[in-house]
């Protein structure tokens, strides 16, 4: 399922950003004339992506102004029924289209104007019908009320090739239980947007949150401290005197030795003058992309891939107290 993920974002650049993302803000804008400094406050917070609903009579309006304004911003259109809605969120310059429930008739139509497609599902049936339009992404909602990520954990075992982007209930508590889940691109939801902060144009709370929902989402944490050792001996001592301190578990590695779950003492000197700074995140691709928007770069030639070509670990860029620091997947 890992491979044919890979596939599908590799063909398409939309679907490959939603992931990266992570967090798809859900709105519902009754004045278009908000819209762009509502926009720019998400950017701002780390989420330069929304779907804009056709709840309202100011969506249409309201995306042409963002398309127009806030290039940046990873533009879509929600609460698509018909045809018409398609080819109007389309031309005011929507990328992808999401629709509450799986209508057939508007998928197809929405697929022959060459549109991403994402409608809601909430049964095996629809995600079948979904699959059999040649859609592996769907929308699952309203996520909490059919089930939760649970059900998707469920439903993964006969339909190991679809994704779902969540949306319906997903908050800041629930967020990372639904992320962690791998079949899972993205969650939309409305937390950070909420209307009474649009209709107070409280933009810096919108910021606050989105920032929040960021760092919730990647959730980072020290995992370890590697330690620079000139020989296999030093690191071997290290080790051991450590366990004994601190009752760490003593491991022996190909190229250190580790005082689980702690510090790792390397056999030859590695990156960084003194050693390196282990942080774990839920997704090391996501993390690198959130990274970037703050101008902190990482070396693509430390790449470190597991069997199925996930990240699993990569360095930043620059020296930190003496440190490198790399990112590895909890």
């Amino acid at each position: 399922c890992v491979a044919g993920r890979e596939r599908i974002w590799s063909m398409n650049p939309i679907l490959e950003q939603i992931c990266r993302i992570g967090i798809i803000p859900v709105i519902a804008i009754d004045d278009a004339k908000k819209a762009v400094p509502l926009a720019r406050s998400l950017v701002e917070g780390g989420l330069p992506a929304a779907e804009v609903t056709f709840r309202t009579c100011a969506a249409e309006e309201a995306m042409r102004a963002i398309a127009a304004e806030v290039p940046e911003m990873l533009l879509g259109a929600g609460t698509v029924l018909n045809h018409e809605q398609v080819d109007r969120a389309l031309a005011a310059g929507a990328k992808f289209i999401v629709s509450p429930g799986f209508n057939p008739d508007t998928v197809r139509y929405g697929l022959s104007k060459g549109a991403l497609m994402i409608p809601g599902t909430a049964t095996p049936g629809e995600m079948e019908q979904a699959m059999a339009l040649g859609l592996e992404v769907v929308k699952f909602f309203p996520a909490e009320q059919n089930g939760g990520v649970a059900k998707l954990k469920a439903l993964a075992g006969p339909y190991k090739t679809l994704k779902w982007m969540p949306t319906g209930g997903v908050n800041a508590k629930n967020l990372a239980d639904y992320l962690a889940f791998d079949q899972i691109v993205a969650c939309g939801g409305t937390w950070m947007v909420k209307k009474d902060l649009i209709q107070q144009e409280n933009w810096a709370e919108i910021t606050r949150l989105s920032r929040e929902a960021v760092r919730t989402m990647l959730g980072f944490s020290l995992d370890h401290v590697g330690v620079n050792c000139g020989s296999e001996a030093e690191a071997d001592r290290l080790a051991r005197t450590l366990c004994d301190m601190f009752g760490f578990a003593y491991q022996m590695g190909n190229s250190s030795v580790q005082a689980l779950h702690a510090v790792e003492c390397t056999k030859t000197p590695g990156r960084g003058t003194h050693g390196h700074i282990a942080i774990a995140t839920s997704n090391v691709d996501r993390a690198v992309y959130h990274l970037g928007l703050c101008g902190i770069r990482c070396l693509p030639e430390t790449r470190k891939t597991d069997a199925k070509g996930n990240t699993k670990a990569i360095y930043i860029d620059g020296e930190f107290g003496g440190f490198a620091i790399h990112l590895v997947r909890r």
